[in-house]
């Protein structure tokens, strides 16, 4: 009952997060979109009132005219609406979420059963609320000491960045695959919903104090902000990429999973880089950010390249020196030394732990079956994948598949997953 209250709680908390965050990413972008589009005003009643920006945009059949003032309106209205739920929910569900399917299954999820000296659970806890926890003190210290200083922004961006390899590289070593790159989109999630909830709502909570109380307002409170709005903006893809990766063991159980993680977050960023620019582009404000697009898709490429399986070359069981050798010794299975399995090898086990859920005579699940030699050979990847790298399959493993019949399922693929009896 605990599992099945669990998979419920895991399945309504999968679904809020996903809806609470596209509202805070789309929200994000849209602010985004319109800092980088507004024009100086041309009317002077609101050149008067103090708008620095304005822009006119269609949507949904109706006409739209958004300004935006340099520091504050010279009036605050009745109604303000202010952009925050959408950040704590997401956080709040997505803390949840790791805690129902992470944290209450760490012995499962985050130690790692491959290490000599594997830490106990409850250490495993406290490592991972810890990567949360010491990225935003360092994160928002950088930014404290060097934010507004000269070139402070390419100064943050660079420490930034660098602390952020500093902990790929950590968590991958300290965590297995999985939990690394998901505790790595947690940590940069909780940075961008503390600098809403420490920074960015504070911060406009002081300027409309000052409003209603008649105080000059202090323009410092915008910039700090904008600055740490703009980081929140760079770190969504990367932050999307690292809690979707969790689904492909080929990117995870790399050895260099950590280089993976780095590699693909940076693209994200630059091709999140590619569209603020192009706001700008439109106008006529920069030049074409086709560079930064490119970057990203050629990182992406290369890393695809750089993970790309290829079948290692077999090597051919040793000769017997002596004519006459004993035909036993020549007569071993090649699954005993070493060889490559047959094809009536792999598929007599297939037929014990495989085709009970993937066969045209039973239910062929997700409509993959394995009754043809020709059906298995285009599947070839995906076992591989699932029962040798991943050891997702067969699910619950019902049938005992062992650490020997996986290793055939290797050394198959690996010899070019040959169909011949």
């Amino acid at each position: 009952m605990e599992s099945y209250i669990l998979d419920w709680a895991n399945l309504l908390l999968r679904w809020l997060h996903v809806i609470t965050a596209i509202a805070w990413v789309g929200s994000s972008f849209y602010f985004v979109f319109l800092d980088s589009s507004l024009t100086p005003p041309v009317d002077e009643n609101l050149k008067r009132d103090g708008v620095s920006g304005e822009l006119w945009a269609v949507h949904g059949g109706g006409f739209y005219h958004p300004v935006k003032f340099a520091v504050s309106p010279p009036k605050l209205p009745g109604h303000l609406h202010w952009f925050y739920w959408e950040s704590y929910t997401t956080w709040l569900s997505g803390f949840a979420l790791l805690t129902v399917s992470y944290l209450w299954n760490a012995n499962i999820y985050l130690v790692n059963p491959a290490s000599a000296n594997p830490m106990h659970p409850h250490m495993a806890i406290a490592a991972a609320l810890g990567f949360l926890v010491v990225f935003w003190v360092l994160y928002d210290a950088i930014c404290r000491i060097f934010g507004q200083k000269k070139n402070g922004d390419a100064i943050v961006g660079a420490m930034v960045l660098v602390l952020v390899c500093i902990a790929a590289y950590l968590a991958c070593h300290i965590f297995p695959g999985q939990a690394a790159f998901l505790l790595m989109g947690a940590m940069l999630a909780t940075s961008m919903s503390a600098n809403v909830f420490f920074w960015i709502i504070p911060g406009q909570r002081t300027v409309v104090a000052d409003l209603k109380a008649g105080k000059p307002v202090d323009p410092i409170h915008g910039k700090r902000g904008k600055q740490r709005s703009v980081h929140n903006t760079y770190f969504t893809l990367p932050v999307l990429f690292a809690m979707l990766s969790n689904h492909y063991g080929w990117l995870y159980n790399h050895d260099m999973n950590w280089l993976v993680l780095i590699l693909m977050m940076f693209a994200g960023a630059a091709i999140r880089q590619f569209f603020v620019l192009r706001h700008g582009f439109k106008l006529g404000r920069n030049s074409h950010p086709w560079p930064y697009a490119l970057v990203g898709i050629a990182v992406i490429i290369g890393v695809a390249a750089w993970l790309k399986p290829v079948p290692k070359p077999v090597v051919a069981a040793p000769v017997a020196a002596v004519a006459g050798a004993a035909p036993a010794a020549a007569a071993v299975a090649p699954a005993a030394a070493g060889g490559v399995p047959t094809y009536n090898e792999v598929h007599g086990v297939m037929e014990k732990a495989c085709v009970v859920c993937h066969s045209a005579k039973t239910i062929a699940q997700k409509n993959i079956s394995f009754d043809s030699p020709e059906e298995v050979k285009s599947h070839a990847q995906q076992i591989y994948t699932q029962v040798v790298q991943l050891k997702k399959m067969p699910f619950g493993n019902p049938a005992g598949l062992t650490d020997d019949e996986r290793d055939m399922f290797k050394r198959w693929y690996e010899g070019g997953a040959p169909t011949a009896p």
